[in-house]
């Protein structure tokens, strides 16, 4: 089984780095400057006691792969291109290989099974950062990141086995789960900060802030009947995760924040906080905090604005329309 990384960013450069330095065959798929730098000096991969240049196969198009019938694709860009990617896998010739989709939110899945038969679902807990081209930082120790997996809409098979034993040898946390989109509605409300981090300097408390996003989403939940696993059951996953400090390689933001620093002009935040605007107006929950965050940041990320355009009281004012 070859791994095919589709998006060797922050997640998919984890990724596909920690699965070649654990001897497996990996193949990355990346756009761009990126995409070039990878191909011409190889994946610069830093993490706690790793600062290595790694030169892993890199394509800057599905096109330009030889698949196999065995080949396994992690889909590992941000969800707002990812009907993009999946016409691009079936016009170069992709069929039955299993397609992972290892991204935040809930809807790549249900994008992929329209087009794919083999689909599975990943959990991604991973704190990773790509703001330079060819670079991908990793701050976790101890396991590099939290990927459970299972077959979608549910249950395991042989590829989850076989995909989450690889992870596992390859340093994360990844066990075989088939019910694991319970744990990717409880990451979804973690990742409802996303789009404040795109509007506010997050210095600011945002506790307060997180509280109201949190508990909109738990009601849209509730009123729809989805099943999501607790912060308990959560917080034994997260805490296969250490973080540590890299004096030259600070942490920044999570996926939002550097999309919105490199000036990308895109956010995923649609997928995000636009997934909970989106069952409140079909099960008629009042979403004011989640809708608003998730058009500003839309708006702003338009415009390529930097992170902290807005203070948090001027925020919460217009979340209440004033």
């Amino acid at each position: 089984m070859r791994f095919v990384i589709y998006g060797a960013g922050g997640i998919g450069g984890t990724i596909g780095a920690r699965l070649h330095m654990a001897g497996y065959p990996v193949q990355l798929i990346a756009r761009g400057e990126h995409g070039a730098v990878l191909q011409t000096d190889g994946l610069h991969f830093i993490a706690p006691g790793i600062n290595k240049r790694l030169k892993i196969p890199t394509a800057l198009h599905p096109n330009d792969v030889q698949w196999a019938s065995d080949d396994l694709i992690l889909l590992c860009m941000k969800t707002q291109h990812t009907a993009a990617a999946l016409d691009d896998l079936r016009a170069a010739g992709v069929q039955d290989q299993g397609i992972v989709c290892a991204q935040n939110g809930v809807e790549n899945e249900a994008m992929a099974l329209r087009c794919f038969a083999n689909v599975y679902s990943m959990l991604v807990f991973l704190p990773a950062q790509h703001l330079e081209p060819g670079e991908v930082v990793s701050n976790a120790t101890d396991k590099g990141g939290v990927l459970d997996t299972g077959r979608y809409p549910h249950g395991t098979d042989t590829t989850v086995t076989a995909l989450t034993d690889a992870l596992s040898k390859a340093g994360f946390h990844a066990e075989p789960d088939a019910q694991v989109l319970r744990k990717k509605y409880a990451k979804l409300l973690s990742n409802l900060m996303n789009s404040v981090t795109v509007l506010v300097d997050m210095k600011e408390d945002s506790r307060e802030l997180a509280k109201l996003l949190r508990a909109e989403a738990l009601a849209c939940y509730a009123a729809a009947g989805i099943d999501c696993a607790s912060s308990d059951e959560m917080k034994v996953l997260y805490e296969q995760v250490q973080y540590v400090s890299m004096e030259d390689f600070p942490r920044g933001g999570g996926s939002s924040w550097q999309s919105a620093m490199r000036g990308t002009g895109n956010t995923e935040v649609d997928y995000l906080s636009g997934e909970i605007a989106q069952l409140g107006r079909r099960y008629g929950v009042p979403t004011p905090a989640n809708a608003t965050c998730q058009h500003l940041a839309w708006m702003l990320s338009r415009e390529r604005s930097k992170p902290g355009a807005l203070t948090m009281d001027r925020l919460f004012q217009l979340i209440r329309g004033k």
